[in-house]
């Protein structure tokens, strides 16, 4: 099963557990999260269904290539990572 981790920053506007899910994609694993908890949706995606900005998603260690449809694989195994982004100015 794919380990599916929200971290802490992320946990303090909505608290979301830790889930093993079975899926091949990082969207697929995050549609899981969405429907066990439907207000992860609208903190996590935008209004066209993409990533927010303000966002990152890794897996395996690595940041995701598709923000959009995040259609990156995931394995059985995998850890998928989503965390906030850092910005400098």
């Amino acid at each position: 099963m794919t380990r599916l981790v929200f971290a802490s920053a992320i946990q303090r506007h909505i608290p979301s557990p830790e889930r093993e899910v079975s899926a091949a994609t990082v969207g697929a694993a995050l549609e899981q999260a969405f429907i066990a908890q439907p207000e992860l949706r609208g903190y996590i995606l935008d209004d066209q269904g993409q990533l927010r900005r303000h966002l990152a998603v890794f897996v395996d260690g690595s940041a995701i290539l598709d923000r959009r449809h995040m259609s990156d694989r995931v394995g059985a195994c995998s850890q998928i990572y989503v965390v906030q982004a850092l910005s400098g100015g």
